[in-house]
């Protein structure tokens, strides 16, 4: 399902930092974060080898796109498009993040339900976009501050997304003007089981025993589907001189592992 946080152009040492877990069944096959394409193309990010198409990449020409899906009561495993192409089509494109968030609208429903941010660090812009509701596509320029998106429209106040958004604030009050330590900032943030009160869930329309099972920040259950749960946790910081730094803890054959990778925007 995921869950993602984010400072916007809003950090005095930092254009941007995001967290974001990826929730899927733990059999779908994935690449972990690489480098993938050639040239102008080349992207950073995870690969869902079923789908196609990523969750969460960046460039080293400095554009940043990642997406959750829209809860709803029927579960779509698979829609007419595969939304993990959008990212992709945003990052290989030159276009700016509101011109792919016009053009994106126009073929909304072709895919399955989603949350889309894109983002272009060269022009200090980034947009939201979703196709939910349901033939009213929802584009929103996205101000600086800090940022929650889970499963519904944007800083929705859902109590997984408000707990996150709580501990973000605490964790970087800590932190001052230094610099950020990602590996501890995912540890502390984005491993969180705890749930919520059962009376404080959000109304989607879903079974209310799954919705619980859903409302925690890190997410750990066994379905009639199979073990699904959170199978990445992905961090990235880009300072105000450009440098990136990408960290992501990943499990692969029931082993969490994890990696680190630098660049600077060109």
């Amino acid at each position: 399902m995921c869950i993602a946080a984010w400072i916007w152009q809003s950090h005095p040492s930092y254009q941007f930092i995001s967290l974001l877990n990826r929730d899927e069944f733990h059999n779908r096959p994935t690449r972990p974060m690489e480098w993938w394409g050639e040239g102008e193309e080349e992207t950073l990010g995870g690969r869902d080898e079923l789908g196609g198409g990523t969750w969460l990449g960046c460039t080293r020409g400095g554009r940043i796109a990642f997406l959750t899906n829209f809860r709803e009561p029927e579960i779509r495993f698979s829609g007419p498009k595969s939304r993990g192409h959008l990212p992709v089509k945003f990052l290989k494109s030159r276009q700016s993040p509101m011109e792919f968030a016009e053009e994106t609208v126009k073929e909304a429903d072709t895919y399955s339900p989603f949350n889309l941010i894109v983002a272009d660090l060269c022009s200090k812009t980034m947009v939201f976009i979703s196709n939910r509701p349901e033939g009213k596509p929802n584009i929103q320029t996205v101000n600086p501050g800090i940022h929650v998106l889970s499963n519904a429209s944007l800083d929705s106040p859902w109590p997984k997304s408000e707990r996150l958004r709580s501990k973000v604030e605490d964790f970087l009050k800590t932190q001052g003007n230094e610099e950020i330590p990602l590996k501890e900032m995912v540890g502390e943030l984005m491993e969180d089981k705890v749930k919520a009160d059962r009376d404080m869930l959000p109304i989607t329309g879903c079974n209310p025993e799954w919705e619980y099972a859903l409302s925690s920040i890190y997410v750990d259950l066994d379905s009639e589907w199979g073990h699904y749960g959170t199978r990445s946790m992905s961090a990235i910081a880009v300072k105000a001189d450009n440098g990136v730094s990408f960290y992501e803890k990943y499990i692969e054959n029931g082993t969490w592992k994890e990696h680190l990778v630098q660049f600077r925007i060109d």
